[in-house]
C-alpha cells in the first residue's frame, strides 16, 4: 500500500497536480509517523489494515469538515475537502452497500446463534475477520446492535402478551 501511495505521489508531482500531491504527502507522513510509533513499541510498523482504518478516519474527518464549511457558506473549502476525500478513497477498497451490511450482520447473528447485546463483541470480531476493509465497522456495529436488541430474550417474569387497559 505504501508503494502504491508513493507511486501516486510521483505521478501527481510529474503532472503538476498540487492538491493531489499535498494530500498524498499528508497520507505518507501520517503512515510514517505511525510506523515510527509502532517501532518504538517493538513492532515492525503498521500493517495495511491499520493504514486502511486510518484512511477511513481521514475520509470521515473530511466529510465532517465539508458539512461544516457548507453550513458556514465556505463552498470553496468544502470543495477542497471533497477533493481530498476522493483522493483518499482511491486507496480504500469499495465499501458494501447498506443493504449488504444489514444482510451480512443478520447472517452473522444466525451463524453465531447470538441472542442479545452481550454477543456484540463476538459478532463484530467475526465480521472483522470475514470482511476486513470491506465495510464501515462503525456502521456495522450500529446495525448489529439494532438487530441484537430485536433478538434479545425477554427477561424472566415479563409476559410476551399485551395487557388490555
Amino acid at each position: 500500500m505504501r508503494e502504491q501511495i508513493s507511486a501516486s505521489l510521483k505521478d501527481a508531482l510529474e503532472a503538476g497536480d498540487k492538491r493531489r500531491a499535498a494530500t498524498l504527502r499528508l497520507i505518507l507522513t501520517a503512515v510514517k509517523d505511525r510506523d515510527s510509533a509502532a517501532r518504538e513499541s517493538g513492532r515492525d510498523g503498521v500493517a495495511d489494515d491499520e493504514i486502511l482504518e486510518f484512511l477511513r478516519k481521514m475520509v470521515r474527518q473530511r466529510e465532517v469538515s465539508m458539512r461544516e464549511y457548507e453550513e458556514a457558506g465556505r463552498l470553496d473549502l468544502a470543495e477542497q475537502e471533497e477533493t481530498e476525500s476522493a483522493i483518499i478513497r482511491e486507496f480504500l477498497p469499495p465499501q458494501m452497500e447498506d443493504d449488504d451490511v444489514r444482510r451480512i450482520c443478520a447472517e452473522t447473528i444466525r451463524d453465531l446463534d447470538a441472542h442479545g447485546l452481550r454477543d456484540i463483541g463476538r459478532c463484530m470480531s467475526t465480521l472483522k475477520e470475514r470482511y476486513p476493509g470491506q465495510m464501515d465497522f462503525v456502521q456495522a456495529s450500529c446495525v448489529m446492535k439494532d438487530l441484537l436488541r430485536i433478538r434479545a430474550p425477554e427477561p424472566e417474569g415479563k409476559g410476551g402478551g399485551k395487557e388490555t387497559p
